[in-house]
This record gives structure tokens, C-alpha cells and sequence, in this order.
């Protein structure tokens, strides 16, 4: 660090440490008289019988002078009168190159004990702003993510934000980690919020394997660890993407889920008294998604291109936060449970789903042919029970006797292995072969 900079940061020096002692535990909320903090202060609570066991907690508000804390670790050795330790910064995360290829929790720390942190690390902090909108380079370029449904008929720009809607079951984890493996991003950071214990490993070794881990960076909240720690999960991943980002790379974030992110944000709202609105959701739960979502996409060095996924409960597609997420956000697929069960993977929706910024990036003969692709799907599905039931007679309609004999070839493009790697100039080239009026169709 040069003369010049050490100068400058004299003045935020401080010779004192500032102390404070639980009073009382509430639930999720720790409340102490003191420390001088400000909201968002990452603090250190000593405890255990010897008082040597630190607990990490934020600053999540103040009520009647007293400072309310919520740790990103358990509560089970607090005690009254545990002394409380004022850090005067937010969480910040070592982050650099050699992370690529680690597994991380919500602080980025190793998930696993044996090992430490790599060095030559960078301390980076969790909540930054996002980009100026007036420096953000419109998104101009394609990114191929080597799925045929998504390059050809949603094709997604660098820098572009989608939502992946979809209830419990229906192939997220597996869409995921495709787009992991077969992307042609730089690096990607993939963020599972909330998720089952069991199903951490099963993601690392059955889909992404090792192939997909060399050039990923994991951070893994698990839906057994405290809210805030979930919540920093999110953060973290989002902050480990835009350290990339800065380096002037193209980043694939991808997280899962942000329903999950938004129920911590509502258990920690509860716990501090905000009132319950849409279906228990806490004012502050709204006002957290923009400030999350915004801070991926474009900005003057890099790209973000950010997947996230949302839960549907019943595979209400308007509940509160798939509804908010999909007003943020630059586009959405849709898996639908029904294209599932008949085997059809990826199960998108392709009459439910859009890309915002496909039309932007792509020439005429290819959009064209995308819009006639949907049409056909569209006219086959409304008359789709009349054609089951062999209610509907050939020749009564040229369009459904044209949706009707393309169908399976549709069907059969939108068909995709999860060891089935195709470029996206691949994908296009063959929509337009098979689909362009005057193609081989």
C-alpha cells in the first residue's frame, strides 16, 4: 500500500474499541446495550464458559436505545450479559482467482474444516451498490449457453437477468448446472440459498461434477443455518460475481432460489416488528429484491448474466414474490410441471416464457423464425383437446393441419440431454433449417 493511500485512511482511524452487553434474546433477535454501531455492522459476541467462543452478527436495528443484532451463527451459548464487540464495517469476503473451483458458506469460509483459504485473496465487501444505470453498456452481444431451447427461441444477451419459475421438482438443479457446464461465460458463481443439506453434494458430484466445478465458485447456505446467514449467501455469491465482473470478465451467476432469499428476509423482518403484508411478506423483503437483483448485469468492465430461480407455490405463477421477481427482471422461463411428466427436458414453457432483449440481439430471418415456432406451439395447444379426442377433422384448418404436422419435430428440437452440448450458432442453424418458411420443413 503506497504512502499516499495510507494517509488517506487516517482519518477513519479509530484508537477505541466500542463495547456492549447482551441484555436479553428474543427468538431470532439478540438485543444489547451498545455498542456504537451502525446498521448493517458486522459485531462479535463473546461466549461459551470461557467467553473465547466468537459469534459473528449484523446490526439489523435499534428499539428504545438498545442495539438489535441477529447472528449469522447459532445463539446457544449467548447469555446475558455477553460482551458484544463493534467491528465499525459490514461483512466483508476474501475473494480472488484461486476461489474458482471452492465451495464457500454465506461469510465465504471453506465448507470444509481441513482446509483454509487460499492466499492472494482480496477482502471485497458483501452489499455494494448496483451500477449506475447511465454507465450500464446496453446488453448488444449473444451469450451461447449451449441449450438449444434458450439460444434458439429465448436467446439471452451478456449482461441480460432471467428468472427461472418453477414449482418443486420439475428440473431447476439439472437446468442449472447444464447451464453451468455448457455456457461460454468466463466463470460462474452459483449460489444455493436455502437448500436441503443432502442435496449439496448431490448437486456437486451428479450435476455439476467435476468437469462443471473447475471453473464455478460455490456458495452454499443451507436452509438449517440462521436467516441472515442465507441472506449473506446471496450476497456473497452476488459480491464474488462482481469482483470477476471488475476484472473485465463475462460471469454467469446463478442462484437458487431467490423465493428462499426472500423468506429470510421475511423471518428477520418479523423478528424486528415490521408488519406482515402479501401473504406475511415484510415491506423490507420488497425493497431487498430490487437492491439484489439490480447489482447483477452490465457495467463499464464486465457482465453478470444472472439466472434466478423462484419457487412457485402450486405453480401459482402470481404469488407475491414470482410476481415482483419477473417485474425486475430482464426475461423468465417457465418449466411447467405438465411438459415434465411427459418427459420432455428441458420442461420449458415455451408459450409462457420471453426474452426482453432477444430482440435486440438477434437478425430478422432468426426472430422471424422463433415467432413462427411459437405460433405453431400456440395454435397446436389451443386446439390440442380436439385433437386428442379426435374431435377436430384434417383439412378443416390449414394452420392446425400445419401446427399438427410439425408438432413432434418441434418437440423433438426442444428435446435436450444433459450430455447433449450444442453451440448456440448450432441452435440457431438448425431452428432456422427446420423451421424457416421455405426450409427443409
Amino acid at each position: 500500500m503506497n504512502a499516499q493511500k495510507l494517509v488517506s485512511i487516517v482519518p477513519s482511524l479509530t484508537p477505541f474499541k466500542w463495547y456492549g452487553k447482551v441484555t436479553r434474546v428474543v427468538g431470532l433477535t439478540i438485543e444489547s446495550k451498545g455498542p456504537q454501531a451502525s446498521i448493517g455492522d458486522l459485531c462479535y459476541i463473546f461466549c461459551g464458559k470461557s467467553k473465547s467462543q466468537k459469534v459473528k452478527a449484523e446490526v439489523v436495528g435499534f428499539r428504545d436505545e438498545n442495539v438489535l443484532l441477529m447472528p449469522l451463527n447459532g445463539t446457544v451459548d449467548i447469555s446475558p450479559g455477553s460482551l458484544v464487540e463493534a467491528t465499525g464495517k459490514p461483512l466483508e469476503v476474501k475473494v480472488g482467482t484461486e476461489l474458482i473451483g471452492k465451495v464457500i458458506d454465506g461469510c465465504g469460509e471453506l465448507l470444509t474444516n481441513d482446509a483454509s483459504l487460499p492466499k492472494g485473496l482480496t477482502s471485497f465487501p458483501t452489499d455494494n451498490s448496483p451500477p449506475n444505470p447511465l454507465l450500464r453498456p446496453r446488453i448488444h452481444e449473444k451469450m451461447s449457453l449451449g441449450i438449444r431451447a434458450i439460444d434458439s427461441l429465448f436467446t439471452v444477451g451478456k449482461g441480460q437477468r432471467i428468472g427461472i419459475f418453477a414449482g418443486s421438482g420439475v428440473g431447476k438443479s439439472t437446468l442449472l448446472s447444464m447451464l453451468a457446464k455448457n455456457s461460454a461465460a468466463d466463470v460462474n458463481v452459483i449460489a444455493l440459498i436455502g437448500e436441503r443439506g443432502r442435496e449439496v453434494k448431490d448437486f456437486i458430484e451428479r450435476d455439476l461434477g467435476e468437469e462443471g466445478l473447475q471453473k464455478t465458485v460455490l456458495v452454499v447456505a443451507t436452509s438449517d443455518q440462521p436467516a441472515l446467514m442465507r441472506i449473506k449467501g446471496a450476497m456473497t455469491a452476488t459480491a464474488v460475481a462482481e469482483y470477476f465482473r471488475n476484472q473485465g470478465l463475462d460471469v454467469n451467476l446463478m442462484m437458487d432460489s431467490v423465493t428462499r432469499f426472500a423468506m429470510a428476509q421475511r423471518e428477520i423482518g418479523l423478528a424486528i416488528g415490521e408488519p406482515p403484508t402479501s401473504k406475511g411478506y415484510t415491506p423490507s423483503v420488497f425493497a431487498m429484491l430490487p437492491r439484489l437483483l439490480e447489482r447483477s448485469g452490465t457495467d463499464q468492465f464486465g457482465s453478470i448474466t444472472a439466472f434466478y430461480t423462484v419457487l412457485v407455490d402450486g405453480d401459482d405463477m402470481n404469488e407475491p414474490i414470482a410476481d415482483a421477481v419477473r417485474g425486475i427482471l430482464d426475461g423468465h422461463l417457465v418449466l411447467d410441471r405438465k411438459l415434465a411428466n411427459k418427459g420432455q427436458f428441458p420442461a420449458i414453457n415455451v408459450l409462457k416464457s420471453v426474452s426482453r432483449v432477444m430482440a435486440d440481439i438477434v437478425d430478422e430471418e432468426h426472430k422471424s423464425t422463433a415467432d413462427q415456432v411459437r405460433s405453431l406451439l400456440s395454435i397446436y395447444d389451443d386446439n390440442e383437446d380436439l385433437i386428442n379426442i379426435g374431435a377436430y377433422k384434417r383439412g378443416a384448418s390449414r394452420e392446425i393441419d400445419e401446427a399438427i404436422s410439425v408438432y413432434p419435430q418441434i418437440i423433438n428440437f426442444l428435446k435436450q440431454s444433459t450430455t447433449e452440448v450444442v453451440s448456440i450458432d448450432q441452435s440457431i442453424d438448425r431452428l432456422i433449417a427446420e423451421f424457416a418458411k421455405g426450409g427443409s420443413s
